[in-house]
């Protein structure tokens, strides 16, 4: 890992979609002062990517592209010699992304993109904020890469995951799967190709879907949830070192929620990538020996109080069984963590984990309740849409967060 992960830290997940306006610009830059006057190291966010209809950033219609959507300046100028300047920089994938997108003008957006995002991070880089982002282990369907690469696509079944703790049918993605035979035979360069995008724009980011590499779980094409799918077997970490060979050290958070194995453990200890804790699964009372139990939590791992896909840690409080709310009071009085707000309390007892880095969502920050949820998994309407109200992040939630950081040794 980088050597900022492997610092004692901590960070606030935030999407630019949640941001008041929606959008890069002044709010951007606004939480980027509110970050590092509360003592954050990270700012974390979910894919860039154009989404989809249902405004999920895990269906993009590109998984290079940037989103039009993100833009503070839609309108600015882009000359002739910009356009062709970022067409040959960005040679693997920019055709395929004109080809569906439009031309001249889809490869303008992305060059103001590159504008605004570059120096949105140099203002960040300058003020102790590092960048996080997100891949998503698969494209969408009829995406610009499903559409210029269908060699590298099996046919007849889809992405999803069995069922969980999060649903009872599992969760039916729909996303295209991998031919990773093929893929193997072009030594894994659209994914190599993918990462070195991705570690262009962010200091960090991690896999969604990790566990995926190792074996991934197939759906019939066609089926109306996810229970009929079976296991099939990943590429392992081949994919990996051909990345890193081209270049080097990967900077990657691995995604390891949800069914995992030994094999799964393996590869990502054998790759040294942190793996995911998430407090809210961390007080069953069923589950002692559970990672997300603070007692087990390890050093090489990133520890968050939730995830884009759990509620709010306050509707998750309002609604926990009475024996996990007692297993929680019992962690909190045992760490000294009482506070007049039981989010506040879990978010001092995730800054107290060995876990080198600890990430908050803003919304148990603003101690919001479940109507601010990210999403819902396995519901197709209704998500990605939670904007936080302009200035509500104020200077007493930054002293107030950086406190807890001081505390925990993570400012």
């Amino acid at each position: 890992m980088t050597a900022q992960l492997l610092q004692r830290s901590a960070g606030v997940q935030l999407h630019p979609t949640s941001l008041a306006a929606g959008r890069l610009g002044d709010d951007a830059y606004r939480f980027v002062d509110w970050l590092a006057d509360a003592g954050q190291t990270w700012w974390q966010m979910l894919p860039l990517g154009p989404p989809d209809r249902a405004r999920s950033p895990y269906k993009a219609a590109s998984a290079f592209a940037a989103w039009r959507g993100l833009l503070a300046e839609p309108a600015a100028l882009v000359s002739d010699d910009d356009i062709e300047q970022f067409r040959a920089a960005e040679s693997f994938w920019i055709a395929d992304w004109e080809a569906v997108a439009g031309g001249r003008r889809a490869v303008a957006d992305q060059v103001r993109f590159s504008r605004e995002w570059g120096a949105l991070r140099a203002y960040a880089n300058e003020r102790g904020v590092r960048l996080i982002g997100d891949v998503p282990i698969y494209v969408a369907p009829g995406s610009a890469d499903h559409r210029a690469h269908p060699e590298l696509f099996r046919s007849g079944e889809v992405a999803g995951v069995p069922p969980d703790a999060l649903s009872a049918t599992g969760q039916l993605w729909g996303n295209p799967l991998y031919d990773w035979p093929a893929l193997q035979r072009r030594n894994y360069r659209w994914w190599t190709e993918r990462l070195r995008r991705t570690f262009a724009m962010f200091d960090v980011t991690r896999i969604d879907h990790f566990r995926g590499f190792v074996a991934y779980w197939a759906v019939p094409e066609g089926a109306t949830d996810a229970r009929g799918g079976r296991w099939r077997r990943g590429p392992g970490r081949a994919v990996f070192d051909a990345a890193a060979r081209e270049l080097g050290e990967l900077p990657v958070i691995a995604e390891d929620l949800g069914v995992i194995t030994k094999p799964v453990e393996r590869l990502r200890r054998s790759l040294g990538f942190p793996g995911m804790v998430v407090m809210q699964f961390g007080f069953d009372p069923d589950d002692p020996h559970g990672p997300h139990r603070l007692e087990n939590h390890e050093t090489n791992s990133v520890v968050y109080t939730g995830t884009h896909d759990t509620d709010t840690l306050r509707g998750w409080w309002d609604a926990l069984p009475d024996a996990t709310r007692a297993a929680a009071w019992d962690a909190i009085h045992a760490g000294g963590f009482e506070e007049r707000d039981p989010w506040w309390s879990i978010i001092r007892l995730a800054y107290s984990s060995p876990a080198r880095l600890a990430m908050i969502q803003a919304q148990d920050v603003l101690g919001l309740g479940s109507e601010a949820r990210m999403n819902i998994p396995g519901r197709a309407t209704g998500s990605w849409r939670w904007r936080m109200a302009p200035g509500a992040l104020t200077a007493e939630h930054a002293k107030r967060l950086r406190a807890a950081a001081e505390e925990a040794g993570r400012a």
